[in-house]
């Protein structure tokens, strides 16, 4: 009833005031005086007046309040308020006469910079950057410096940022506790300004300076997506010895969405030497064994992690456990949802390096994989070991780990491996029908139960029902780009080209930035021979938007083969299968190096391509149409 809703309203502030003034309480330094009534009833008035669309008064109010009693819960209350009206140079005042009130209080320093940032007012931001840098105990300024790039990011003039930071820095240069953290600083910042080159020459000014600094081989990963020679920086830094674990495992993060999985493994292989009792590279190392189909190492790696999470998470263990690294999303078990499963766990045509064979985006990639719980790496452990066996033709095992796994909301996954197991063993009506009972609690569960079902039909090769599942998929999300993907690629199996060609062009329409669909149509105009120049010249964008890729490079090298360039044909899939021993890259290295004559060699990667996967389509359909046997 509205006669009411100013009682609401007088309430609700009520209840607000109440809760801040026990936290006031009981958060108020020894000696001081509790809460009194007039500060109570002044509290309450800014309240209403907020409640009651004033927040003009109740920032004066709080304001008023926050002086006289010089609270820092109050000062933060009136920048709240003047930040939700929006009221930038409100807030800024707040921060100022913060600071005047507490000179030792390095909040309003840290939050007048942010304010200062967010409203692009970079060039009043030098004096508080300064005084904070100033403030901060020396013991932690190295820290704070380490920090600053992205305490600043929000900026929008980044340039103006690496100058601000550059000039704020220039004393701590001298310093030997602050030196290297500062140059990297600067690094980062100007990184973020589109000046790599600068970035890199800082990052190189550090590390000659400091060899076993963090900082530098940090800022050097960052740059060698642009930088590829920054590179030998990292490179330098692990071949000294007492390499930080930690390190090894960022830079195997690095490694690995570049898709250069056996160096990655190294650096896994390294930590878990270097700290055997450490979870989490044992995950990472599992994944990526599972990957390359090394069962057996990938089974021991995983078993390694198991006992050491359960250990984490047994009732002795401390209760906030260390930090476990994502297991990358390419990586993840087949059936994860959303989005398909990666290249080992799917249909052997969809593998490799043909359309539909390679990872998502970095972008599109599944952003809610929560392993940094060890419960929740635990589950992805199960998952992994349920997969090993299953591809192993051990469905009871399979089954064995899947039991493990009691958390509802990884329900859908559990049941998608349990309907993968049963396709496998021939039952596949009845694995369908089982994805189609799973309880959906959202349009996410819905999506991703239809890509589970198309995922299955492709790995029991029902391409043709594969495809209207992922057209009925695409019917109920028809801005969803990887759906288009994945519809094109099935499209391609069963030879609608037309639509697989519309669809692709679709996907780079919506998304100019899409490598891997330029690489997949430019790829099946390759192997088909149809418009050799066109599809070099997509594989070549699509190589410019994901460097280093072995799929895409391995495109690069057919669409040469097919061009009749064998030299450089021989060189590109060279380099794909050197970073990526893919069965069907070790069927085009070995054709082409047939072709120029070289049937030993060629025999050899061929032997070697074929103890991945026997079963790969195209690599039999190449001995067979070469009439080769090995």
């Amino acid at each position: 009833m509205p006669e009411f809703r100013p009682w609401r309203k007088a309430t609700a502030a009520l209840v607000l005031v109440t809760s801040f003034s026990a936290a006031w309480s009981a958060e108020a330094p020894a000696g001081r005086t509790a809460l009194d009534s007039a500060l109570f009833y002044q509290l309450l008035v800014g309240e209403m007046e907020l409640r009651n669309g004033d927040p003009g008064t109740a920032y004066q109010v709080f304001m008023d309040a926050a002086r006289r009693t010089r609270d820092p819960q109050l000062f933060r209350r009136a920048m709240d308020v003047a930040l939700q009206a929006r009221a930038g140079a409100e807030a800024l005042a707040t921060t100022r006469a913060w600071r005047e009130a507490l000179p030792t209080d390095l909040d309003p320093l840290r939050l007048e910079l942010q304010i200062l940032t967010a409203l692009n007012r970079l060039a009043e931001a030098g004096p508080p950057l300064s005084a904070l840098i100033v403030a901060t105990p020396a013991a932690e300024r190295g820290g704070l410096i380490a920090a600053l790039p992205r305490f600043l990011e929000r900026a929008t003039d980044k340039r103006a940022t690496a100058v601000l930071l550059d000039t704020a820095l220039a004393p701590y240069l001298k310093g030997e506790a602050t030196r290297t953290a500062s140059v990297v600083a600067s690094g980062r910042a100007w990184l973020a300004a589109n000046d790599p080159d600068r970035a890199l020459g800082l990052a190189r000014d550090a590390a000659a300076a400091d060899p076993s600094a963090p900082g530098p081989v940090l800022l050097a990963m960052e740059l060698r997506a642009v930088r590829p020679d920054a590179e030998q920086l990292v490179v330098a830094y692990f071949s000294r010895p007492g390499a930080e674990p930690a390190l090894r495992l960022a830079w195997a993060r690095v490694l690995t969405a570049a898709q250069r999985y056996p160096e990655s493994i190294e650096q896994l292989e390294a930590a878990t030497r270097q700290q055997p009792d450490q979870a989490a590279p044992w995950l990472m190392l599992g994944a990526l064994h599972l990957e390359l189909r090394h069962f057996a190492e990938a089974d021991a790696a995983l078993l390694r992690y198991v006992a050491l999470a359960q250990a984490q998470t047994a009732p002795s263990a401390p209760s906030a456990p260390s930090a476990q690294p994502a297991v990358p999303a390419d990586m993840k078990p087949a059936g994860a949802a959303p989005g398909p499963a990666p290249a080992s766990t799917a249909a052997p045509a969809a593998a490799a390096s043909s359309p539909g064979s390679e990872p998502k985006d970095d972008d599109e990639t599944d952003a809610d994989d929560d392993t940094t719980r060890p419960d929740q790496g635990l589950v992805q452990a199960w998952l992994m070991l349920a997969q090993s066996a299953e591809q192993r033709g051990d469905f009871a095992g399979a089954e064995t780990w899947l039991a493990r796994i009691e958390d509802p909301q990884r329900a859908l996954e559990v049941q998608t491996r349990r309907a993968m197991l049963m396709a496998r063993q021939g039952q596949v009506d009845n694995a369908v029908a089982s994805l189609r009972r799973v309880p959906e609690r959202n349009a996410d569960d819905a999506r991703a139960k239809l890509v589970a079902e198309a995922q299955l039909l492709r790995d029991v090769k029902r391409m043709q029902a594969a495809y209207d599942v992922y057209e009925q998929a695409v019917r109920r999300f028809p801005e969803d780009i990887d759906l288009l993907y994945e519809q094109a690629m099935v499209a391609e199996k069963i030879n609608r080209i037309d639509d697989m060609e519309r669809l692709l062009r679709q996907v780079i329409a919506m998304k100019p930035d899409h490598g891997h669909a330029h690489n997949a149509l430019g790829y099946s105009l390759a192997d088909r021979g149809q418009r050799l120049p066109e599809a070099r010249d997509l594989i070549r964008r699509a190589l410019e938007l994901k460097p280093g890729d072995p799929f895409i490079t391995d495109s690069l090298g057919w669409v040469e083969f097919r061009l009749g360039n064998l030299d450089e044909a021989e060189r590109q899939l060279r380099r794909a299968w050197t970073s990526r021993p893919d069965t069907e890259i070790g069927a085009h290295l070995g054709e082409v190096l047939w072709a120029l004559g070289r049937q030993d060699d060629a025999r050899r990667v061929w032997r070697q391509a074929l103890a991945r996967d026997s079963a790969n389509e195209v690599l039999r359909e190449t001995l067979a149409r070469l009439q080769v046997g090995l």
